[in-house]
Protein backbone atom coordinates (compact mmCIF):
# COMPACT_ATOMS: atom_id res chain seq x y z
CA UNK A 1 0.00 0.00 0.00
CA UNK A 2 1.73 3.74 -1.06
CA UNK A 3 1.34 6.45 1.46
CA UNK A 4 -1.35 8.05 0.31
CA UNK A 5 -3.17 4.58 0.13
CA UNK A 6 -2.24 4.09 3.68
CA UNK A 7 -3.14 7.58 4.68
CA UNK A 8 -6.56 7.20 2.91
CA UNK A 9 -7.47 3.78 4.61
CA UNK A 10 -6.59 5.55 7.83
CA UNK A 11 -8.51 8.52 7.65
CA UNK A 12 -11.14 6.58 6.44
CA UNK A 13 -11.43 4.60 9.12
CA UNK A 14 -10.85 6.72 11.93
CA UNK A 15 -13.99 8.79 10.65
CA UNK A 16 -16.03 5.71 9.96
CA UNK A 17 -16.85 7.38 6.31
CA UNK A 18 -17.69 4.04 5.06
CA UNK A 19 -21.21 3.68 6.47
CA UNK A 20 -22.82 4.43 2.77
CA UNK A 21 -21.14 6.06 -0.17
CA UNK A 22 -23.43 8.14 -2.17
CA UNK A 23 -24.07 6.56 -5.64
CA UNK A 24 -22.65 9.08 -8.29
CA UNK A 25 -24.11 9.18 -12.44
CA UNK A 26 -20.61 7.88 -13.25
CA UNK A 27 -20.54 4.86 -11.03
CA UNK A 28 -20.94 1.51 -12.46
CA UNK A 29 -22.54 -0.16 -9.36
CA UNK A 30 -25.71 1.19 -6.81
CA UNK A 31 -24.77 0.52 -3.36
CA UNK A 32 -27.51 0.15 -0.55
CA UNK A 33 -27.53 -0.54 2.91
CA UNK A 34 -28.47 -4.08 4.13
CA UNK A 35 -31.77 -3.53 5.81
CA UNK A 36 -31.83 -2.81 9.27
CA UNK A 37 -32.22 -6.08 11.46
CA UNK A 38 -32.55 -8.16 8.43
CA UNK A 39 -30.17 -11.04 9.51
CA UNK A 40 -27.79 -13.04 7.19
CA UNK A 41 -29.22 -15.50 5.09
CA UNK A 42 -26.88 -18.72 5.79
CA UNK A 43 -24.00 -19.48 3.83
CA UNK A 44 -22.39 -23.05 3.48
CA UNK A 45 -21.02 -23.83 0.15
CA UNK A 46 -18.45 -25.98 -1.01
CA UNK A 47 -15.36 -24.08 -3.25
CA UNK A 48 -13.21 -25.98 -6.67
CA UNK A 49 -11.42 -27.48 -3.91
CA UNK A 50 -13.80 -29.20 -2.30
CA UNK A 51 -13.82 -27.09 1.18
CA UNK A 52 -17.00 -25.94 3.22
CA UNK A 53 -17.09 -22.48 3.75
CA UNK A 54 -19.24 -20.94 6.39
CA UNK A 55 -20.70 -17.48 7.22
CA UNK A 56 -20.16 -18.08 10.99
CA UNK A 57 -16.33 -19.54 10.74
CA UNK A 58 -15.47 -16.18 8.75
CA UNK A 59 -16.35 -13.89 12.56
CA UNK A 60 -13.88 -11.23 12.86
CA UNK A 61 -12.61 -10.68 9.28
CA UNK A 62 -14.89 -8.93 7.18
CA UNK A 63 -16.07 -10.69 4.17
CA UNK A 64 -16.56 -9.90 0.34
CA UNK A 65 -19.32 -11.63 -0.89
CA UNK A 66 -19.18 -11.53 -4.97
CA UNK A 67 -21.97 -13.31 -7.20
CA UNK A 68 -20.72 -13.82 -10.31
CA UNK A 69 -20.94 -16.08 -13.59
CA UNK A 70 -18.47 -16.22 -16.04
CA UNK A 71 -20.93 -15.35 -19.06
CA UNK A 72 -21.30 -11.68 -17.61
CA UNK A 73 -19.08 -9.32 -18.74
CA UNK A 74 -19.00 -6.92 -15.98
CA UNK A 75 -18.44 -10.10 -13.86
CA UNK A 76 -15.51 -10.59 -15.63
CA UNK A 77 -13.89 -7.34 -15.78
CA UNK A 78 -14.20 -6.58 -11.91
CA UNK A 79 -12.48 -9.66 -11.40
CA UNK A 80 -8.72 -8.43 -11.24
CA UNK A 81 -9.50 -5.67 -9.17
CA UNK A 82 -11.13 -8.09 -6.34
CA UNK A 83 -8.45 -10.30 -6.72
CA UNK A 84 -6.13 -7.35 -5.53
CA UNK A 85 -8.43 -6.22 -3.33
CA UNK A 86 -8.18 -9.80 -1.49
CA UNK A 87 -4.17 -9.45 -2.05
CA UNK A 88 -4.05 -5.80 -0.60
CA UNK A 89 -5.44 -6.48 2.87
CA UNK A 90 -4.88 -10.08 3.17
CA UNK A 91 -7.03 -13.31 4.80
CA UNK A 92 -6.52 -12.20 8.24
CA UNK A 93 -8.69 -9.03 8.34
CA UNK A 94 -10.82 -9.73 4.88
CA UNK A 95 -11.91 -12.25 3.19
CA UNK A 96 -13.07 -12.23 -0.42
CA UNK A 97 -15.65 -15.25 -1.78
CA UNK A 98 -16.96 -15.20 -5.11
CA UNK A 99 -20.28 -17.37 -5.52
CA UNK A 100 -20.52 -18.39 -8.95
CA UNK A 101 -24.17 -18.77 -10.20
CA UNK A 102 -25.45 -22.10 -11.92
CA UNK A 103 -22.18 -22.90 -13.59
CA UNK A 104 -20.78 -26.68 -13.49
CA UNK A 105 -17.59 -26.92 -11.75
CA UNK A 106 -15.70 -27.19 -14.93
CA UNK A 107 -16.65 -24.46 -16.37
CA UNK A 108 -15.88 -22.29 -13.30
CA UNK A 109 -12.69 -24.16 -13.32
CA UNK A 110 -12.02 -23.44 -17.03
CA UNK A 111 -12.26 -19.44 -15.57
CA UNK A 112 -10.09 -19.89 -12.91
CA UNK A 113 -7.41 -21.23 -15.22
CA UNK A 114 -7.38 -18.82 -17.64
CA UNK A 115 -7.33 -15.79 -15.80
CA UNK A 116 -5.17 -17.05 -12.89
CA UNK A 117 -7.62 -16.20 -10.48
CA UNK A 118 -7.12 -17.72 -6.91
CA UNK A 119 -9.90 -16.49 -5.22
CA UNK A 120 -12.20 -18.81 -3.63
CA UNK A 121 -15.00 -19.79 -6.05
CA UNK A 122 -17.76 -21.01 -4.28
CA UNK A 123 -20.13 -22.89 -6.27
CA UNK A 124 -24.31 -22.58 -7.14
CA UNK A 125 -25.33 -24.75 -9.34
CA UNK A 126 -28.95 -24.28 -9.08
CA UNK A 127 -28.89 -20.86 -7.77
CA UNK A 128 -30.27 -21.65 -4.14
CA UNK A 129 -27.47 -19.20 -2.59
CA UNK A 130 -27.87 -16.76 -4.97
CA UNK A 131 -31.47 -17.04 -4.66
CA UNK A 132 -31.19 -16.58 -0.39
CA UNK A 133 -29.04 -13.58 -1.05
CA UNK A 134 -31.89 -11.75 -3.27
CA UNK A 135 -29.25 -11.44 -6.03
CA UNK A 136 -30.61 -10.48 -9.28
CA UNK A 137 -28.46 -8.97 -10.78
CA UNK A 138 -25.23 -9.40 -11.45
CA UNK A 139 -22.07 -9.17 -10.73
CA UNK A 140 -23.74 -8.01 -6.99
CA UNK A 141 -21.52 -8.01 -3.93
CA UNK A 142 -22.39 -7.89 -0.74
CA UNK A 143 -20.46 -6.58 2.09
CA UNK A 144 -20.31 -8.25 5.17
CA UNK A 145 -18.52 -6.47 8.49
CA UNK A 146 -16.19 -8.32 10.43
CA UNK A 147 -19.10 -8.71 13.30
CA UNK A 148 -20.88 -10.53 11.19
CA UNK A 149 -23.33 -8.93 9.83
CA UNK A 150 -23.90 -7.58 6.11
CA UNK A 151 -23.64 -3.69 5.44
CA UNK A 152 -23.83 -2.94 1.97
CA UNK A 153 -25.43 -4.32 -1.16
CA UNK A 154 -23.60 -3.46 -4.52
CA UNK A 155 -25.36 -4.23 -7.64
CA UNK A 156 -23.08 -3.72 -10.91
CA UNK A 157 -19.56 -3.56 -11.35
CA UNK A 158 -17.13 -2.14 -8.77
CA UNK A 159 -13.36 -1.11 -9.23
CA UNK A 160 -12.07 -2.82 -5.75
CA UNK A 161 -8.72 -0.55 -6.37
CA UNK A 162 -10.48 2.87 -5.80
CA UNK A 163 -10.75 5.12 -3.36
CA UNK A 164 -14.66 4.60 -2.73
CA UNK A 165 -14.08 0.57 -2.47
CA UNK A 166 -11.19 1.45 -0.09
CA UNK A 167 -14.00 3.85 1.99
CA UNK A 168 -15.91 1.02 1.57
CA UNK A 169 -13.92 -1.69 3.33
CA UNK A 170 -12.23 0.51 5.90
CA UNK A 171 -15.95 0.31 7.27
CA UNK A 172 -15.76 -3.17 7.94
CA UNK A 173 -12.96 -3.72 9.09
CA UNK A 174 -13.45 -2.43 12.89
CA UNK A 175 -12.99 -5.25 15.12
CA UNK A 176 -15.84 -7.18 17.23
Amino acid sequence: MGSRRSFLHHLAFASGAAALLPVRAEQAFEARRWPAGLAAPALEAQDLDGKTWRLGALRGRAVVLNFWASWCEPCRAEMPTLQQLAEVYGPDKLTVLTVNYKENAAKASQFVRTTGMTLPVLLDPVGDLTRAWEVRTFPSTILIAADGKPRLRLRGEVDWSGDEAEKMIAGLLKRV
